[in-house]
């Protein structure tokens, strides 16, 4: 069966443009909630297919080695497939895997389902860029990223809240059941809207495979070294060393294979635009931002208030809805006022809203959370749609699906660091304020003893033994110590966020201003 003919944007009515591309947003969506939405219900995973927590933990660890190992080789695959038919096999092995998920029968099913499903599924995250520069000019671009924008913080950001909805009335199993839908309808749906290009199954002769599975290496150790270092205390651990050193070689060898062979996988020479190179740095820090925020609240709210995934999920809905409100506030500003300042004020807001973070308590539940999290969902808008259109819109039509990928790749890649390091930071400071808050129990602090006493009044009037009854005060206190040294841990931890978000808003005056551009005919996609 011969390939359609295809339509120049310029001719395409904005109706049909408008479909294909809420079409792919679809898939775009469901891509990159799935990240997140099993985040509050690990537990219940865990339960049902009797994991202890280091094994349920792979459920989330698996899925993001996969993706992140896919997205840069999106572009290269779009071009030899066509974007239509690369984001219809993406969309159908996302569905049928997310099947396969809901009917894992052992833990280990499940991390191997969940990473296919994050592998086949990752080609829809990239190629919904590349392909609303092809349909959109001027200021509809504009527009478009900031739905881009929205949609790559939004969904994350939602994981929690859906997935604690679902796993709370229904079962986990519905977590990955709730894709069936949208995925069977953007698989069938996108190779009848989407026209942009041809398959080039030539471009398979010559291609760079070993630089593919250098790529796979580096980054699929990478992410694991990373997922996996704060658990095993890094390089004290031999297998973390393993991976370490891989990724270090192949990272190594991939770059060298990027810059030297005639068809790269990836576009590292895009890097010479200023940019582009700064685009990549704001990506990676609102992905630390993004994906680090979303693990610690929800750690938060489920180790020190004991909350359920019902109510993890609704003490951080309010960071959704203020983005929300901000899209129609952004894109009125973004035709009136530099793109640049924009994303700097978007910064600036995303960093006040971490500083708001850091005077947590034990108590604080979603009352005290709501004013720095409706910062952050107001903030994330303008601190994410604008990077797209400053990054992208200045490369030539024929970079941009390979450098796309590379631009999506750390945002992700800026998650996983993130979240690594505040794994460290919840590790390593959590003994540190432990001790700290040690050297204040003594016999001179009344407070404490006054509560010894009560506490073991009352369990030894219990128990009938006063040994007992002052064993289970020593642990109450134990306890209260604990909570109160995590809980100014996570303080640290969104301090830590804040002082990126102050280092990445003091370097945007660096980016040059982007003049929105006329779409590229048919044959430059």
């Amino acid at each position: 069966m011969s390939e359609p003919r295809i339509v120049p944007a310029s001719d395409m009515p904005m109706a049909a443009k408008v479909l294909a591309f809420a079409t792919m947003s679809v898939g775009f969506f469901i891509a990159l909630l799935d990240i997140q939405i099993v985040s509050a219900s690990l537990t219940d995973i865990g339960g049902g297919l009797s994991a202890g927590s280091d094994e349920t933990a792979w459920v989330q660890t698996s899925y993001l080695i996969a993706e992140i190992v896919v997205i840069p080789l999106s572009g290269w695959l779009s071009r030899v497939m066509s974007t239509r038919w690369l984001f219809c096999l993406s969309a159908t092995g996302f569905t049928l895997t997310s099947l396969l998920c809901g009917w894992a029968w052992d833990i280990q099913s499940m991390i191997v389902f969940r990473a296919l499903q994050g592998f086949l599924g990752g080609s829809m995250i990239p190629t919904v860029f590349t392909t609303a520069f092809y349909y959109f000019s001027n200021h509809q671009r504009v527009i478009a990223a900031a739905t881009i924008g929205a949609i790559s913080s939004l969904a994350p950001t939602l994981g929690p809240t859906v997935g604690g909805w679902i796993t709370d009335n229904y079962s986990w199993h519905w977590l990955f059941f709730v894709n069936l839908m949208p995925g069977v309808f953007v698989a069938v749906m996108v190779p009848i809207l989407v026209r942009v290009d041809r398959p080039n199954f030539s471009l398979l002769r010559g291609a760079d495979y070993l630089g593919m599975a250098l790529m796979a290496v580096f980054l699929g150790c990478l992410e694991y070294t990373l997922e996996e270092g704060p658990r095993w205390d890094w390089f004290g651990d031999d297998t973390i060393r393993t991976t370490a050193w891989l990724s270090g070689i192949a990272g190594v060898g991939f770059i060298w294979r990027s810059l030297v062979h005639p068809q790269p996988i990836v576009d590292l020479r895009a890097l010479k635009s200023r940019n582009f190179a700064l685009g990549c740095f704001f990506s990676f820090v609102t992905g630390i931002g993004i994906f680090a925020t979303i693990y610690l609240t929800p750690l938060f709210l489920g180790r020190v208030r004991g909350f359920s995934a019902l109510e993890i999920g609704w003490a951080v809905f309010s960071t959704g809805i203020f983005q929300v409100c901000a899209i129609p506030v952004y894109t009125f500003l973004a035709r009136r006022v530099d793109l640049r300042w924009l994303m700097m004020f978007g910064l600036a807001c995303f960093t006040f809203s971490l500083w708001n973070f850091t005077p947590i308590t034990h108590d604080w539940g979603w009352r005290e959370l709501l004013l720095p999290q409706a910062l952050r969902g107001f903030s994330q808008q303008f601190a994410v749609a604008p990077v797209v259109t400053l990054t992208l819109g200045g490369l030539a039509p024929d970079r941009l699906r390979l450098a796309s990928g590379l631009f999506n790749l750390m945002r992700n890649l800026g998650g996983a660091i993130g979240i690594a390091v505040c794994g460290t930071i919840l590790n390593d400071r959590t003994n540190l304020h432990v001790l700290r808050l040690a050297e204040h129990l003594n016999a001179t602090n009344a407070a404490m003893t006054d509560m010894l006493t009560r506490v073991a009044a009352q369990a030894t009037a219990i128990t009938g033994d006063a040994a007992a009854g002052h064993a289970i005060a020593l642990r109450r206190l134990w306890a209260l110590v604990m909570r109160e040294a995590q809980t100014q841990t996570f303080s640290d931890a969104f301090l830590t966020i804040a002082a990126c978000f102050v280092v990445a808003t003091l370097m945007v005056p660096l980016l040059r201003k982007v003049v929105p551009q006329a779409a590229p005919p048919a044959d430059a996609h």
